[in-house]
């Protein structure tokens, strides 16, 4: 395992919800990235952003890591739930909600 892969992991493993993003929770720089943010701080979620655009180690590392090509990728309780557009249409239906509760994970709203 390189260690890119092994410092993902540890992410993943010790963080309940971890989006990787572009950008920061308080200043996403793409759009996508931005859309996933906001979805989760409706919500009341408690998640670690992961800025890739900091380190072009994890950029490629996390692509490789979930094989999915494209970032923003949210991780909850190790689990890859999926991108912006993922993410997006579960919110939309009310999945995200019920999947992050089954989880053990604080929702403050519901869509």
């Amino acid at each position: 395992m390189s260690d890119i892969h092994a410092l993902i992991q540890n992410e993943v493993s010790s963080n309940d919800v971890v989006l990787f993003m572009k950008g920061t929770p308080a200043f996403p720089q793409c759009g996508f990235s931005g859309q996933v943010v906001q979805i989760l701080d409706f919500l009341g979620v408690d998640y670690k952003g992961i800025n890739v655009l900091a380190d072009a180690e994890i950029r490629q590392g996390i692509k490789d890591f979930s094989n999915w090509p494209t970032i923003p990728q949210l991780y909850v309780k190790g689990e890859f739930v999926g991108g912006c557009d993922i993410v997006r249409e579960m919110f939309q239906a009310g999945e995200l909600q019920t999947f992050l509760t089954e989880k053990g994970i604080t929702v403050a709203k519901s869509a």
